[in-house]
């Protein structure tokens, strides 16, 4: 079945983020489709929660293609991130050879080292899919891992291959979509930057994050729906430790319909706080007098609020 051919514009990549339910800006779509016209990984910035992993999901399903996923974490290593020897079906090919009498060590490890004995990891299985055809590589959170990985990316990202000191240089014959994520925790080397499209994912305004939860929670009332997001801008506003992205906007309408609310009041405001935010200092900061006040500016704010 051939693949669905790119976007050929902005507005394309627009529609196909929307058929499968990601609300995107222009700036962010204008993003996606440069990174797609021109070959290049696509790196993402922002805060946790507000759409950077989904849209590597979304473009896989969009473009027809598998999404390969390499999570990246402190100690990351070629042999969890590229590939690794499967040495105990080595060490049967050497047994067997031993076993038929007359060995040719130089023919062995010729035989040993061939590429019926790599373990692909994420970066080669995207480089050389099963298939054949590119997938979309998303290298999620590369501020967890350390600063030697991202050297080690540098090859990957200019030449879509990895070196294999036993085989030499793997290319990709057809280079994957790229995307690479950060919460930005620690600042990634320019160098890494330098060989990719940079786009820094925001919060949505309102009508966007109406737009989200109208589509992913359709089981909400249309008046908790505004009040949600309204309440959620507001919290956005106020000096807290971490402000709750889009993902828990989504959890915390979720719950409210769970407890088939219909609109906002402060005591299930006080009640189901942990669904918004994650730390007991913000939780806290959200008194029953604040909570009173917010319901208020949002119940007054979801009025106006409608998709545009």
């Amino acid at each position: 079945m051939p693949l669905p051919p790119l976007p050929s514009t902005v507005d394309a990549v627009v529609a196909m983020l929307e058929r499968h339910d990601y609300f995107s800006d222009r700036r962010l779509a204008t993003s996606v489709f440069l990174a797609l016209r021109m070959r290049r990984p696509l790196f993402l910035e922002g805060e946790a929660g507000v759409g950077k992993t989904e849209i590597a999901k979304v473009l896989a399903a969009g473009l027809g293609r598998s999404l390969v996923r390499l999570q990246c974490y402190e100690g990351l290593d070629t042999a969890s991130a590229v590939y690794e020897w499967n040495y105990p079906r080595q060490m049967i090919e050497i047994r067997l050879a031993e076993a038929q009498g007359h060995v040719d060590r130089e023919a062995l490890a010729t035989n040993i080292f061939a590429e019926r004995f790599l373990i692909r990891r994420p970066l080669l299985q995207a480089l050389k899919p099963d298939d054949g055809i590119a997938p979309v590589l998303l290298i999620d959170e590369l501020d967890r891992s350390d600063e030697p990985f991202e050297a080690y990316l540098l090859e990957v990202l200019a030449e879509y291959q990895v070196s294999i000191p036993e085989l030499g240089a793997i290319k990709a014959a057809e280079p994957p979509v790229v995307v690479i994520t950060s919460n930005r925790t620690r600042e990634i080397h320019d160098a890494i930057k330098r060989r990719c499209l940079y786009h820094w994912v925001d919060y949505p305004d309102a009508r966007r994050e109406l737009a989200i939860v109208q589509r992913k929670v359709p089981g909400a009332d249309a008046r908790l729906s505004r009040e949600v997001v309204a309440f959620t801008q507001r919290l956005r506003a106020m000096d807290l430790f971490k402000s709750p992205g889009v993902a828990e906007t989504l959890d915390w309408a979720e719950a409210l319909v769970a407890l088939d609310r219909i609109a906002l009041d402060p005591e299930t405001v006080a009640n189901t706080l942990g669904a918004l935010l994650k730390y007991q200092d913000d939780i806290g900061a959200i008194t029953p007098e604040v909570a009173t006040q917010l319901v208020a500016e949002a119940r007054k704010e979801a009025a106006e609020l409608r998709v545009g």
